[in-house]
Parts: structure tokens; sequence; C-alpha cells
């Protein structure tokens, strides 16, 4: 029988339902309370209107959020890319191989040892405040090693992409057709079953606007819900395939025309950006305020993964976020939680209100807005999730 836990005296809670409180997004609520029963929130309000429950918790005049809900991650891989980053940021020329180097190391790298860093990076980022992770494959690029990356992911969260489009897999660098065919069907047929999204990388050196659709279209037969990297590197059709198939999300979105942005807008697909991307590889920032501007929803993820944006920390992307992409503070902070849920699909994460799962983010500070006013800070005191506290 579960038992019922009030957390009093919050100076500010995020619920992210604008029926509650100052009726923002936000539905931010000052001198609150929340009632957690089992692994469900069943009352938010203020403090001195709270229920009679079983325990009590003081909150000690410290904010609380939702947990980041964080939609788009690669953590099933082996290896290091210290020195690519470091060429990079020092201006030097650099060779190796990039996607293809991690490719190497985690084909070569034993089940335990992907299972071991896949768990290690997300208790990095629960102790971050990190509740719920999206993660991909995408470092086999076989049928053997793309199915065993998601068995393993999905042992550790319900949120599982298979990502074989990643790159064309090297040994077949000369036929991508060839490796479409394999990707669309033996090696989906394997790692269907084990996944719930399907994705795909689509960019100059990557997948075309075709091969992306039969890509995706493939994976939606059999059951898989399509999400996209679109226009990262470069302006191309990635968001508005992203849109005409209805996918949860289209991520990066750093290259987007009117017409991209007007499709996002329009339609039912996220706007995921990645801010970590960007600044390990000093590339131009994402422009948020364009599109929220424009009606799009958006989210921000941490994109964690050893080449392009190796950090498991959204506060860190929210405050890059705030920084230089044009967000405000309470904006950035619903999409890195009702955002990131909305890039799942999911209603059950991401806010604090009656009937959510209780994720919540206890912060050593007085409000969220903190989590961009002292950045690099570790504010997050203590993490919640299904209503057990866990960090």
């Amino acid at each position: 029988m579960s038992s019922s836990t009030a957390i009093t005296n919050i100076a500010t809670l995020v619920t992210n339902d604008p029926s509650l409180g100052d009726n923002s997004p936000l539905g931010l609520i000052q001198d609150a309370a929340l009632v957690i029963d089992g692994e469900r929130v069943v009352w938010a309000g203020e403090s001195s209107k709270a229920p009679a429950t079983d325990n009590r918790l003081d909150a000690g005049g410290k904010a609380v959020l939702p947990g980041f809900v964080d939609s788009h991650s690669h953590l099933v891989f082996a290896g290091d890319r210290t020195a690519e980053f470091n060429a990079r940021m020092s201006g030097r020329a650099y060779s190796a191989g990039g996607i293809r180097t991690t490719v190497a190391a985690t084909r070569a790298a034993s089940d335990a040892e992907l299972e071991a860093n896949l768990a290690r990076h997300l208790a990095e980022a629960l102790r971050q405040g990190t509740t719920t992770m999206e993660t991909k494959s995408g470092y086999g690029l076989t049928v053997e090693d793309e199915s065993r990356a998601l068995r393993l992911a999905a042992a550790h969260t319900a949120e599982v992409t298979y990502l074989g489009a990643h790159i064309v897999a090297p040994e077949l660098a000369e036929d991508p057709a060839a490796y479409v065919a394999l990707v669309t069907g033996e090696m989906l047929d394997a790692c269907a079953p084990h996944a719930r999204w399907i994705d795909v990388f689509c960019e100059k050196g990557a997948f075309d606007g075709d091969q992306a659709r039969a890509i995706l279209t493939a994976g939606r037969a059999k059951g898989l819900h399509p999400r996209i990297h679109a226009n990262q590197l470069s302006y191309g059709p990635g968001v508005q395939l992203a849109v005409e198939l209805d996918a949860a999300s289209a991520d990066h979105c750093t290259h987007l025309t009117d017409a991209d942005v007007d499709a996002l807008a329009s339609g039912n697909t996220v706007a995921t950006l990645l801010p970590g991307a960007e600044f390990s590889t000093r590339a131009e920032w994402p422009d948020a305020r364009r599109l929220l501007d424009a009606g799009a929803t958006v989210a921000l993820s941490t994109d964690c993964n050893p080449g392009s944006s190796y950090t498991s920390s959204v506060p860190f992307c929210v405050a890059l976020a705030v920084r230089d992409m044009g967000m405000t503070p309470d904006e950035a902070v619903w999409a890195a939680t009702a955002g990131g849920a909305a890039a799942l699909r999911r209603t059950d994460v991401g806010r604090l209100t009656s009937g959510s799962r209780a994720d919540l983010v206890l912060l050593d500070a007085p409000s969220h807005v903190h989590l961009a006013y002292r950045p690099g800070v570790p504010l997050v005191e203590g993490v919640w999730r299904a209503g057990i506290r866990v960090a």
C-alpha cells in the first residue's frame, strides 16, 4: 500500500500546468506544496491549502520543477574521441574517422562494457535531474551490433530509438543503396522488437531526402514512430519530411528556411534543439527565438554523444539556450521538461500536476531561473523518479 507525502515550503513550484498558479505556461506557484502518492502526483497548490498526508518533507524555501526529459542522446558506445575534440578546439587538422572511430570501438566492445558505459552515463544524467532519457543505436551499423545496442538500451529506458541510418556502414561506403536496403530489411527486422522509435541522419554525407523517406516509412510499417536528425549542418529536406511523416521530433534544426519554420509551427513535430553540439563544435547556434515566435513547439536536449556533444547536463543546455539562442529562462526550462515530453509524445512526464508521474527535481536555489543565472553550478539537490528519491 502506497503512502502519501507532502513536499511543503517550496519557494517556486514549476508545474507546467497553465491552469495552476500564475496561469503562465510554467504554471508557477509561489510558497507551494506538492503531494505524491505512490508513483503519482495527486495535488499541487499553495502550501497553506495542502491536504493531510502520511508524511511531510520541508523543501526549505527552494525550487521544485519536473524532472528533465532528455529526448535525444547516443549512449550505447565505446571508446573516446578526446584527441579529435582537442584538435578541433586547437585549430589543428584531424584526419581520424569521426563517427567511424566510435563504430570501430563499439563493435569491438563486449556487451558488459557497453552496458556499464550506458549505465554510467544514465546515472550521471540522473544526478543532474534527468528522469526520462531517450537513447539511440547508431554506432554498430551491422544487424548484430545494432540489435544488441537496442537490446542493452531497452533494459534501462523505455525510450529507445533505432538509428541504423546514422551513417553508411564503412564496409558499404561505395554502395549506399545496399546499406539502405539492409537498414530497411534484415536490420530493421532484428531491431524493431527492441525499439519504440526510428531515426535517420538526413544530411549531406549521410542520407538524402529520398533515402530518409524510405527508411522512416519502412520503420513506420514495423510499428516504429519516426524522428529525424534534420538540418544540422546545412539546409535540406529533413524538416519538411519530418512534418510530412508526422515525426515526433526534428532534431538540431540549425539551418531553417522560412518554409521550414512555418511547417514546424503548423504541424505536430517538435523542434528539438541541441546546443551542446554547437558549443562543442563552435558551430552556428539554432535560432530558438525565431521558432518560438512562429508558434513552433521547442524542446531542449543534450545530444550526449562522444563526438560532438559529450555532455549529459540539461542544466548546462538550459544556460546555453538562454545565453546564445534567444530563449527566456522560463522558455528554456519548459523546453527541457514539457518540451522534451512532447518530443517523446508523453503526457505523464515533464509536468507536475494531478496524475502525472512523480518525477521531480529539488534545486538548491529559490527559483528555476537560477539554472541559467548560475551556469555551471551543481544546483540539483534532490531527484525523485516515480515517487522515489533516487539522487
